[in-house]
């Protein structure tokens, strides 16, 4: 996340309804239904936006852009390749595109995305679908680096904030405090926040987060991360090569995992950190 920009080294899906108020640079940007956009939207290939969305600055592509009913663009649109256009759609800096121009309504990214498993289930092709679905949903895949955006989620300057469960994967660096259901994240990131969730957070290795970490369930912290605020928890779980600055608030437990293997330690109510001092309860 950079100032203006939200960086992703991969494709987007922006869920309905979603606002975002950065602008949003990747390899392919897939935008729902009223999807709200507060800056540049740049692609190095295709872009689907969808019905009653609006972007506050200018879109480019490499490729093709798809353009449903009632688009509103208030920048320009960049097209090296074909342009499929709805009703009503309104781009206010004008358009340049290279290939050819349609007017009519896209398929929906779903939709078409259905279609096309139907005609190969259609044709037989039960292994080329069962592939196309693993391109699509299975996370295991390194190679496949997609940020996912869920309906009606909100990012902005202040705050993270989404209806569902918050899933962060690694090397990343975000902006703002964390609002979600729940939360777990990988390994070498850095937060410039805090996070206040309802159930489990879970932080991975060598993460930094600037500000406090909130919740009603377990916080589970991992190896060498750095804490800059304190902790407040139904119970933590933390690695003894971690750091906390702020104070560790848990009415349930607070455990120390340590490297040689000899499992939890529990803490007593006080815990003083730069200190080798460990309380029994």
């Amino acid at each position: 996340m950079e100032e203006h920009s939200i960086v992703v080294h991969g494709d987007v899906i922006v869920g309905n309804y979603a606002e975002l108020a950065y602008g949003l640079i990747a390899g392919m940007v897939i935008a729902g239904e009223h999807v709200k956009i507060n800056g540049n939207v740049l692609s190095e290939n295709d872009i689907r936006i969808d019905l009653w969305s609006e972007i506050t600055g200018d879109v480019r592509t490499k490729t093709d852009a798809y353009l449903g009913e009632f688009v509103n663009i208030t920048g320009k649109l960049f097209a090296a390749g074909n342009l499929d256009v709805g009703n009503n759609v309104k781009i206010s800096g004008g358009y340049d595109v290279k290939g050819w121009i349609v007017v009519r309504n896209p398929l929906p990214v779903m939709m078409f995305i259905f279609f096309y498993l139907m005609a190969l289930l259609r044709f037989g092709n039960e292994e080329e679908v069962e592939k196309a679905l693993d391109e699509l949903f299975t996370e295991e895949s390194s190679d496949n680096k997609l940020l996912s955006i869920p309906n009606r989620t909100k990012i902005d300057l202040e705050a993270i904030k989404t209806t569902s469960r918050a899933v962060i994967g690694s090397h990343c660096r975000l902006l703002g405090n964390i609002r979600a259901r729940s939360m777990s994240m990988g390994n070498h990131d850095t937060l410039f926040g805090s996070i206040r969730t309802t159930g489990d957070i879970a932080i991975g290795r060598s993460c930094i987060i600037h500000g406090n970490i909130l919740t009603k369930g377990t916080v589970d912290i991992g190896r060498n991360c750095n804490i800059l605020g304190k902790i407040t928890a139904d119970s933590i779980v933390l690695h003894e090569t971690s750091k906390v600055n702020g104070e560790l608030a848990a009415p349930n437990s607070v455990k120390i995992v340590r490297d040689d293997l000899e499992g939890l330690d529990e803490v007593g109510k006080k815990v003083f950190f730069g200190f080798t001092m460990l309380e029994d309860i």
